[in-house]
């Protein structure tokens, strides 16, 4: 048992003031921004590292899933703490977390010292994932949050645009090279940890709470034994194998106890109740089905620019840029006119559609597709996963008791991110026995096992005669194509779950929120107050709270 500092906002409350809003959003849009442009800096130079480090296709894949997987697992406990203890504390913490591991990063020597440095940046950007969205629901209200999902979608946005080109010129730099793309967030991580710690401020109160630890552990284990069975078998081990058996039965057990010790606990980190509520359940399947469209196709567009398309780092972080702008696009516009008309669902459509067409045409690239091709294709699904991203976030905590923010925006955080481990496991697992049995059906003559098999390390193909690069090529075209063809239907998905959505308008104050369906209140919801009944007094609650 312990005890609480800090209380969620009461309901019927006013914003705090604009300025100081402003700048604790300033602190938050600092933070969000070191926290996206780590692994978009390094992404473009992701070739280059693992080839210096003389890791494999399998470390390539690692690299990228160890921060998820680290952030995956730890937001669900970031928001249930969110809801518990000082958010302020819990933000230094992950900024500081997150700031540690990057350093360790920039001077890792190996590949394994870097995948565990990954993942402390996985917890921190975790807390940070989890933490910006409930600090922003507890000082703005609903109808206003549109404009700033919008700014925090653009800041997204512009560390996915500032970082594929600028960890492209890194990655090329003499000397240090690559291991700047880790040092340059530093710097902004510093800044941000302290602007929050002299602009934010929340009134506290003090109230004895159970934090549901063992619920807590089973999540950890049950997600990272399925996460790791999935990015192992069929590379470290077969699937058909004894390690098979003992990952998937200690995942599945600890899933099935997961549910039994969350049904029990006062303070659940993932509170059963909160699924009766049919906008959580399906802003939340949405989420995930965002994340593997996002984190497991996007991943492997360097590699194809790269070794399908023969263009060097810096080349290849310029032509990331269209994705970033349709992100930057979408979610700003988005975001505006959301806050403007109170009307979400049509956006969250377009963008399901937008996703969709991009996933289709990134589904025909070849070896001898045209850059403007693509191009356009990540254009489009930059568009779409703009406008969905932070909005699906947005709409579901507009469905929630205000008591209920913090766990319900890390569900959403959680799935997506849980979204994108799958995608990245499961498609690297595809794409990496696409390449091999490409390069198996024709090698030419002077390919061995290492020269771009997937087994061995990654090509440098400025070293490779011309029969092997075409080879190559062609292999990481092909598989390439073969990622996307599966993003498809997932995208098929998104469009067929917002669409059941049910568009109610957003509040524009504090409180309650609208219509019968919502966890923690009468209904299908939970047991609380109806909107627009009276509601309980809260002993010790501050009436509004204060950013700065």
């Amino acid at each position: 048992m312990s005890t609480m500092p800090e209380s969620p906002t009461a309901p019927g409350q006013q914003p705090a003031p604009a300025r100081s809003v402003t700048m604790t959003v300033n602190g938050l849009l600092l933070g969000m921004f070191v926290a996206v442009l780590a692994p978009t800096v390094v992404t473009v130079a992701l070739p280059s590292i693992v080839t210096q480090l003389g890791g494999s296709q399998s470390a390539y894949t690692w690299i990228v899933t160890a921060e998820l997987l680290a952030m995956t697992v730890s937001v669900p406990l970031w928001g249930k703490f969110a809801d518990l203890y000082h958010k302020k504390w819990l933000l230094q913490a992950s900024l500081g977390l997150f700031l540690v591991g990057s350093l360790v990063a920039g001077a890792a020597g190996s590949i394994g010292v870097l995948i565990v440095s990954r993942v402390a940046q996985g917890i921190g950007a975790g807390g940070l994932t989890a933490m910006v969205p409930v600090v922003m629901a507890v000082i703005v209200p609903p109808r206003e949050r549109g404009k700033y999902m919008g700014l925090f979608g653009a800041v997204f946005a512009v560390g996915t645009i500032v970082g594929p080109p600028l960890g492209g010129a890194l990655a090329e730099v003499p000397g240090p090279g690559w291991r700047l793309c880790f040092f340059f967030g530093a710097p902004f991580a510093l800044l941000s940890m302290i602007v929050l710690q002299r602009t934010f401020h929340l009134p506290a109160r003090r109230r004895e709470v159970h934090v549901d630890y063992l619920g807590a552990a089973l999540i950890v284990v049950a997600a990272s034994a399925l996460l790791i069975w999935c990015s192992l078998a069929g590379d470290v081990f077969a699937w058909r194998s004894g390690w098979t058996v003992v990952l998937v039965t200690v995942g599945v057990v600890a899933l099935g106890l997961t549910v039994w010790v969350e049904a029990r606990s006062p303070e659940p980190i993932l509170p059963l109740s909160l699924f009766r509520n049919r906008t959580i359940v399906l802003t939340t399947l949405a989420s995930l089905l965002v994340g593997v469209v996002l984190f497991g196709g996007s991943v492997f567009v360097p590699p194809y620019l790269q070794l399908a398309q023969g263009l060097s780092p810096g080349q290849t972080g310029l032509l990331s840029l269209p994705l970033a702008l349709g992100v930057v696009v979408a979610s700003t516009v988005a975001g505006r006119l959301i806050t403007a008309t109170g009307r979400w669902k049509a956006v969250l459509v377009t963008g399901g559609g937008l996703t969709g067409v991009g996933a289709v045409m990134l589904a025909m690239v070849d070896e001898n597709s045209g850059l403007g091709w693509f191009a356009a294709a990540i254009t489009l699904l930059g568009l779409g996963v703009g406008s969905l991203m932070q909005n699906l976030v947005l709409v579901a905590q507009s469905s929630v008791d205000m008591r209920q923010l913090g766990v319900a925006t890390s569900t959403l955080s959680f799935f997506r991110s849980l979204g994108g481990s799958v995608g990245v496991t499961v498609l690297g697992a595809v794409f990496a026995h696409r390449v091999r049995s490409v390069i198996e059906s024709r090698p030419p003559q002077g390919v061995g096992t290492g020269d771009g098999d997937v087994g061995g390390t990654l090509p440098d193909l400025g070293s490779l005669p011309e029969p092997v690069r075409a080879v190559i090529a062609e292999a990481y075209a092909v598989a390439t194509g073969d990622i996307f063809a599966l993003t498809v239907p997932v995208a098929v998905l998104i469009v067929l779950t917002v669409a059941l959505l049910k568009n109610r308008p957003l509040a524009s104050h504090f409180g309650m929120p609208p219509g019968p369906q919502r966890a923690g209140g009468h209904g299908p919801g939970g047991h609380g107050p109806v909107p627009g009944g009276p509601q309980p007094a809260r002993t010790g609650e501050q009436s509004r709270p204060s950013a700065g």
